[in-house]
């Protein structure tokens, strides 16, 4: 194993202790309350990566499991989501609904130009990054939009009095909600190379790829996951707003 072609096992645990060690004593001594998610996102996050690599292997070698394990990934990023957004099977089919809408679009546009070939190899990393990005803008838009109306539940019920759906009446505050989503993904695209590489690209070119091939994959990822997030963010406060407006959201 040479440092050029793997990084080595002892360097890397002990580079992730540090850096774990280092974000959970911030949340410590500041008392955010993170302590224990911290931790818990380390170990989850290196069991996690240890068990997929296998997954990885055996999906690249029988590529007819790669819609299964797309699923299984919609699946518990919904789960996600839906947990964030007040847990039941309303919120887990809504947040379902956005994250695939969001991943479906990006993903089919890609495919259907050809920009990348239809291969498990190639389709299955860039699938799996546009369904984080719209578990991301469906878990932010949606907690957005639930804390608005709360927050502003007197100005609903001021357009309710005056004959407005229950979809009316929280429509401005899910606009800003669903714009809110999409700052996070907005930054990175406007100042990728300026402030920072993005993963895809540092990967590619520890890879061996050439800049020009690194950065044509990256900016395939980075717009899918503008496309990817901005319906997302748009389906799911649609869906909530639906029925948001109707009764008083539980403040966070």
């Amino acid at each position: 194993m040479t440092g050029r072609d793997s990084v080595p096992g002892v360097q890397t645990a002990l580079a992730v202790l540090l850096l774990a060690g280092a974000a959970a004593a911030v949340a410590g001594v500041t008392g955010t309350g993170q302590l224990r998610p911290v931790v818990t996102a380390t170990l989850r996050a290196t069991a996690q990566l240890a068990a997929v690599g296998v997954v990885i292997v055996v999906v690249f070698r029988t590529p007819a499991l790669a819609p299964l394990y797309l699923l299984v990934m919609l699946s518990v990023a919904a789960w996600t989501s839906g947990r964030r957004l007040g847990g039941g099977r309303r919120a887990f089919l809504a947040s379902a609904t956005a994250v695939a809408a969001g991943a479906f679009v990006a993903v089919g546009v890609v495919l259907a130009t050809g920009a990348l070939p239809v291969a498990a190899r190639t389709a299955v990393p860039f699938a799996a990054q546009l369904v984080g990005g719209s578990m991301t803008a469906t878990t932010l838009a949606g907690q957005r939009l639930l804390d608005d109306v709360a927050a502003g539940w007197d100005q609903v019920e001021g357009w309710l009095a005056l004959g407005a759906t229950s979809t009316q009446a929280v429509r401005p505050m899910a606009r800003t909600a669903a714009a809110r989503a999409l700052v996070p993904a907005i930054d990175q695209t406007r100042n990728v190379g300026l402030v920072v590489l993005p993963g895809a690209y540092v990967g590619l070119l520890l890879g061996g790829a050439s800049p020009v091939q690194a950065g044509r994959v990256q900016l395939l990822v980075l717009i899918g996951l503008l496309a990817a997030e901005a319906v997302a963010a748009a389906v799911i406060t649609h869906l909530l707003a639906l029925h948001v407006g109707v009764r008083r959201p539980p403040t966070s």
